[in-house]
């Protein structure tokens, strides 16, 4: 039982810190890593689930796109 209850905790901090990285990337990173979402508002909650389940991918390429622009693609 300790240990379902291990998993089960480790998940929902997963999905919070997924929904923070959501949260924060959905209005201030978005604009910044695809030019072309500038103003696309509508689409944007449809991508919450994917960004609460890659959550780690998305901040490595957020910053490393801030970090070196378009060269790093």
């Amino acid at each position: 039982m300790l240990t379902a209850e291990l998993l089960l905790d480790l998940g929902r901090i997963y999905v919070i810190a997924g929904g923070i990285v959501a949260a924060l990337f959905l209005v201030i990173g978005i604009d910044r890593v695809e030019p072309s979402a500038r103003g696309s508002y509508a689409f944007r909650p449809l991508l919450i689930p994917g960004i609460c389940l890659i959550w780690p991918l998305v901040l490595y390429r957020w910053f490393t796109l801030e970090k070196h622009g378009e060269d790093a693609r």
